[in-house]
């Protein structure tokens, strides 16, 4: 497989840096096997059918930029200012962690965060990430990082401007539960209250999974993850209750239609073989490439995707290659904004 035949230009300007207010006012590209229509988020209801069945992720994003100061090892030495990132979540309050200054920073250092949090650094990993094992641990340090924490957004958007409080409230899903992820389950952010509710008047149902998105969301495809068809690993888990809930929907008819692209990998990753899923947690790299056998799936709302990435794919696994690129042409060219802040799609294959 070519990795150019899921390249496309993107023109700077197609970059969301900020999200539609409110948040389902956002534009919402339908497609419907291989018609494009043009509609507004808020009016998705009118895409679906009664018995239909969206399940979204209810992970929630941790602020995982921290700021501190490594203090001075000795008088002949000064204080270092320190930026952490976590990344993934090992232990109880044992991180995984992107450091900077990198080459400032070994085993024992310990660095001083504001709240009262401190962080060791136990090991510095051969591919440069840190792990740190820090203080106080369980509901302490979940309250300190809530407290100085920033979130992580997009490196493609923190190019463009820093992170703010306003991106605390915007970087989050409304059904956001349970913490875990450093980025967002973006195609999430388009929910509102309001309209979930109107969704169940439509006897449209809605139903969480978890999956904890790692950094490696914001990675180009490398070489070694095309060639072996595996992506980076991300903890996912399937209640006895959704795991009802397919199976109800799939007896009657309706169909299964994920709220994004981790939502959609965790089905895909626990299905039972059957249309089903199973009631488990565990590791996934599941990578979906064109070719690939939908089990459980029957639709996808997701954002849009960076060219040349394992999304978009994804996507043109579920569509069809050249699907996917006629309606990402249209969206350009109609103005439709990109990536974690952007505008939503729903993709409905043609099922013959």
């Amino acid at each position: 497989m070519d990795l150019s035949a899921f390249d496309f230009e993107l023109p700077d300007e197609c970059i969301a840096t900020r999200p539609a207010e409110p948040r389902d006012s956002c534009r919402l590209l339908c497609v419907n096997g291989d018609q494009i229509t043009d509609r507004v988020f808020w009016d998705i209801g009118t895409e679906l059918r009664e018995g239909d069945l969206l399940i979204a992720n209810d992970t929630r994003v941790v602020p995982a930029l921290l700021f501190g100061v490594r203090p001075a090892r000795d008088e002949q030495s000064s204080d270092v200012d320190v930026q952490i990132n976590l990344v993934a979540q090992m232990d109880d309050a044992v991180w995984k962690c992107f450091g900077r200054p990198g080459r400032r920073l070994r085993p024992d250092d310990v660095i001083e965060f504001p709240a009262g949090l401190r962080g060791r650094i136990l090991e510095k990993l051969p591919t440069g990430e840190l792990v740190l094992e820090f203080s106080p641990k369980g509901e302490g340090f979940w309250s300190a990082v809530e407290a100085v924490g920033k979130m992580p957004i997009p490196p493609y958007i923190a190019k463009m401007r820093p992170t703010d409080s306003k991106d605390h409230e915007d970087y989050q899903t409304v059904f956001a539960d349970r913490a875990g992820s450093v980025a967002a389950p973006t195609a999430g952010l388009h929910f509102t209250d309001a309209l979930i509710k109107q969704l169940g008047e439509r006897c449209i149902g809605f139903e969480r999974v978890t999956l904890h998105v790692g950094a490696g969301t914001f990675a180009g495809l490398s070489e070694e993850s095309f060639k072996s068809g595996k992506l980076h690993e991300e903890w996912c888990e399937i209640s006895e209750d959704v795991t009802r809930k397919i199976a109800e929907c799939k007896a009657y008819g309706g169909r299964v239609i994920a709220v994004g692209t981790t939502s959609l990998r965790t089905l895909e990753s626990l299905a039972d073989g059957q249309g089903g899923v199973l009631a488990e947690s565990r590791d996934t790299d599941i990578f979906i490439q064109p070719g690939y056998k939908f089990q459980v799936v029957d639709g996808l709302i997701t954002n849009f995707h960076l060219p040349k990435s394992s999304l978009f794919m994804l996507v043109s696994a579920l569509m069809g290659t050249d699907v996917m690129q006629s309606a990402y042409a249209h969206a350009i060219k109609s103005g439709y904004k990109f990536y974690s802040y952007g505008d939503a799609s729903l993709l409905m294959p043609r099922h013959d």
